[in-house]
């Protein structure tokens, strides 16, 4: 196993994977970034410098760290282009037989050193860990999102995952200059487990006719002094995301106080998944936005 993590592979240019290519780049590792198509990672590329420019233009950061991250940006199209990382994190959707396939393309193309881990925020690390050649060197790192602006990373580990792995990983996540906190490898780990029952009892909440989107949003706003209403919250999550988190927590856990509500599941089965597709329990197509219900 590496020393020292010094190149640090993304695989999954969207929102979660450019924003740890993002702070990475800027910690001072080299970064390369990989996912289905060059015009993802470019997609990818172009969000980071857009975010590293708007860092610079309010004074977070100096034009010279800017321009530096940028340099350390490189784009992997290929898996065999992450062979010589020390750390490959996958940050692909929240999908485990999409993050298994994955998993399969790098093991072929990693050195053995390398660490193997997954941004996943609620799917089993020991589970995941099995499904590669490593098990021992695979570690969850779950950043929050937008990762750029959020403190917190749970680093959680498998039942295989040694005490190098854990240590390394953490040593890059200290250098970020984000806070760790430590998960057991349970279902959602800490902060979604807590978290994403609390949002669809929200949708619960609305579903059973107890208030509507506005009410419960300034409810738990100026009531429970949240930065975010709970239903503003799922649609910058993405509803699909919150489905998929609580039938995690609905099959690993079998208590039915996990049952995701069936409005959370009408929403996306209609494909308003919140914000990123326009509508949500919000409609985010004109200036403002309005609630659907």
């Amino acid at each position: 196993m590496a020393a020292k993590i010094k190149t640090v592979g993304v695989v999954g240019a969207g929102q979660m994977g450019a924003g740890i290519a993002h702070v990475s780049a800027l910690a001072g590792y080299e970064v390369k970034l990989n996912d289905l198509g060059q015009e993802q990672i470019e997609d990818g590329i172009a969000t980071i410098n857009g975010n590293l420019a708007r860092q610079a233009n309010s004074g977070k950061i100096t034009d010279e760290a800017m321009r530096t991250a940028q340099k350390r940006l490189h784009a992997a199209p290929k898996m065999s282009d992450l062979a010589d990382c020390d750390i490959v994190i996958e940050a692909a959707t929240e999908n485990e037989a999409i993050k298994r396939k994955i998993f399969d393309s790098l093991c072929e193309n990693l050195n053995p050193q390398a660490i193997i881990a997954t941004n996943t925020s609620s799917i089993s690390i020991t589970r995941l860990a099995a499904a590669t050649d490593r098990p021992e060197q695979f570690m969850g790192i779950h950043f929050m999102n937008p990762v750029p602006v959020m403190q917190l990373v749970e680093l959680v580990r498998g039942i295989a995952t040694n005490e190098d792995t854990f240590k390394l990983s953490k040593a890059y996540v200290d250098s970020l200059g984000k806070t760790v906190t430590v998960s057991e490898d349970f279902p959602a780990f800490i902060v979604n487990r807590i978290l994403l029952p609390m949002i669809n009892e929200a949708i619960y909440t609305l579903y059973e006719g107890v208030g509507t989107v506005e009410a419960i949003d300034t409810a738990m706003k100026l009531g429970a002094n949240h930065p975010m209403g709970p239903l503003q919250l799922a649609d910058f999550i993405g509803l699909d995301t919150c489905l998929s988190i609580m039938q995690v927590l609905y099959d690993g856990l079998a208590d039915s106080k996990y049952r995701p509500c069936p409005l959370l599941v009408k929403y996306v089965e209609a494909g308003w998944l919140g914000r990123k597709a326009g509508r949500g329990f919000y409609d985010y197509r004109g200036e403002t936005p309005v609630p659907t219900r």
